[in-house]
């Protein structure tokens, strides 16, 4: 009998042999206590956070917090049931209005996960006869929107303009197509080109989805991510979201000022099949996310943690996976999965707490230390962060 699990078995031996060296599991670490957006206990150290997705440093808020006792304390722990069922609370509806008003769009989609908002959404737009046309680099749920869906998929070089275009260009000039892109790509941190990328979109009759999840409430004047930063907002058929980052919450969205678009609350598997978020979470983030519409001088605060940090790293010797400081991502390039797993293992010690990123999650089977940084990080904390990668990059023989 065939054993399923026999094609695991490259990883299984691979995990087996990096926790025989003694590192600590680094993909099951266990926060004991969180004490704010930036510091929490874990294996019984006090330890500074820079691998959450906690950008906005929203999870501790104290409006946040009361909107969600007071929604549980009204309406109870759950909902029960799908949106187009008994699923749809007031405060799902309140979430909807908040995410027009921010994006100021015509309409906006809760789904229970940005990664079902990605699935739902890509694989009910595109169908048989349909083309996707994807940056190779697109997160995993991008990846399985497409698989979920019946169209022919299209990748292209990641973040290569004319790639993007001459893919385009091969395509039946009469066929359906949707190009998906992401504003800030969570690996590297990098940002897309997508002023250039829109534009060639639009020159081949297609319609743009991008995915501006590490991007929200950071990114552009009013925090709608790259594609206000870069002046083509209004040319984006649909912007996908999630308020598991800077929101501080769980969820995901997707707002549209297509005409149509509310059918898709009729025909979205993902949507339709699953059980609305629980009404605290909804009432929460909307609160969230109305702060963050006045969220300018946070925002200002994060560059400047940005730009600190991967300044300092840089002249400290670690290699990073941008040039410059592009997003609230900074990654650390390590020169092999053991040696980056001794590394995040080393900074977990002196009490800093990232994530390791491995293959097949990250391009070019490279392993990263991603860094996300919060609006709550102090400049203080930042000086700490790098005296702590200092000692520990040396301990190890990485600089």
């Amino acid at each position: 009998m065939t054993d399923l699990f026999s094609k695991f078995d490259p990883i299984i031996e691979q995990r087996r042999a990096l926790l025989e060296t003694g590192v600590t599991d680094p993909f099951n670490l266990v926060m004991e206590e969180v004490k704010s957006p930036t510091v929490a206990i874990c294996n019984g150290r006090e330890t500074i956070l820079l691998g959450t997705y906690n950008y906005m440093g929203m999870t501790f808020d104290d409006d946040v917090i009361a909107a969600g006792k007071q929604a549980f304390d009204e309406f109870g722990a759950g909902t029960t049931g799908s949106r187009v069922l008994n699923g749809t609370f007031r405060d799902h509806r309140a979430v909807e209005q908040a995410l027009r008003e921010f994006y100021a769009m015509d309409h906006a989609m809760v789904f229970s996960t940005g990664y079902q908002a990605n699935l739902g959404i890509i694989s009910t737009l595109a169908g048989k006869g349909d083309y996707i046309i994807l940056d190779i680099d697109s997160h995993a749920s991008i990846w399985d929107g497409c698989a979920l869906g019946n169209a022919e998929v299209v990748p292209f070089k990641h973040n290569d303009v004319e790639a993007l275009e001459k893919r385009l260009k091969r395509l039946p000039a009469d066929a359906g197509k949707l190009v998906v892109l992401e504003g800030v790509y969570s690996m590297l941190g990098d940002v897309a080109p997508l002023k250039e990328m829109v534009r060639v979109s639009k020159e081949a009759g297609a319609m743009v989805l991008v995915d501006e999840a590490h991007s929200m409430g950071f990114i552009g004047e009013h925090g709608r991510g790259v594609a206000e930063e870069q002046g083509v907002i209004d040319d984006v058929d649909f912007i996908i979201g999630t308020f598991s980052k800077s929101v501080g919450t769980v969820g995901g969205f997707c707002v549209s000022n297509h005409p149509k678009f509310e059918v898709l609350r009729l025909v979205c598997r993902p949507y339709v099949f699953t059980a609305a978020l629980p009404p605290s979470v909804m009432a929460s983030s909307v609160t969230s996310i109305r702060k963050l519409r006045h969220g300018s001088n946070k925002r200002a605060h994060l560059w400047e943690n940005s730009r600190r940090l991967h300044g300092g790293l840089r002249a400290l010797g670690f290699t990073l996976g941008t040039e410059t400081p592009q997003s609230a991502i900074i990654a650390v390039v390590m020169p092999d999965l053991e040696r980056g797993a001794m590394m995040w293992e080393a900074l977990l010690e002196n009490g800093l707490y990232v994530n390791l990123a491995r293959p097949p999650a990250t391009p070019a089977g490279m392993t990263l230390l991603r860094c996300s940084l919060c609006a709550e990080h102090t400049a203080e904390q930042v000086e700490d962060i790098l005296g702590r990668f200092e000692r520990a990059g040396k301990a190890v023989g990485i600089i």
